[in-house]
């Protein structure tokens, strides 16, 4: 099989799909925790902001993307509010599923939260928010990393975990 070219930079069409996609997911959730309580939407709002946070400080810093437009255009966004890091960092270290239980929070909140809402008063509209955002978390994600993202990433080629525990074959 032939290799997939890689991106020196993401056209924007990508970077813009990939982002529309994550905001919906944080959408959708806000929207579902608001109807247990504006608190807990606030909570959730900031976890996502966490989350994003985290992804720039941690990986983003030492991506090869940094600096430039990667498919979720963190790469510039990182440029502006943090300094680089080490390349050689990206990918160092062991990575297991494990690694994504943070990940997993941004599905797992609002769904447990729309669940809980709907059995205290059912609400057409939270049911369908609710698989709305499984669409979005289980198949917009990997649609959008799969297809455009990581399939084009010049860092997969470098090494990324993510990547080798995805391919991982079983």
């Amino acid at each position: 099989m032939e290799a997939d070219i890689s991106y020196e930079r993401f056209p924007w069409p990508i970077v813009l799909l990939a982002n529309v996609v994550t905001l919906s997911i944080y959408a959708v959730g806000t929207y579902l925790l608001w109807g247990l309580s504006f608190w807990w939407a606030i909570l959730y709002l900031l976890y996502c902001v966490w989350m994003e946070w985290h992804l720039l400080t941690k990986s983003c810093v030492n991506c090869y993307y940094y600096g430039k437009v990667c498919g979720f255009g963190k790469g510039k966004l990182c440029a502006l509010l943090v300094k680089q890091g080490d390349p050689q960092k990206f990918g160092a270290g062991p990575f297991s599923w494990r690694d994504l239980i943070p990940d997993f929070g941004v599905l797992v909140f609002p769904a447990v939260g729309a669940i809980v809402g709907l059995i205290v008063a059912f609400r057409w509209i939270n049911l369908g928010l609710l698989v709305v955002l499984l669409v979005l978390c289980l198949g917009g994600n990997a649609v959008v990393r799969g297809s455009f993202a990581c399939r084009y990433c010049k860092q997969r080629e470098l090494g990324c975990p993510a990547e080798q525990l995805f391919s991982r074959q079983t």
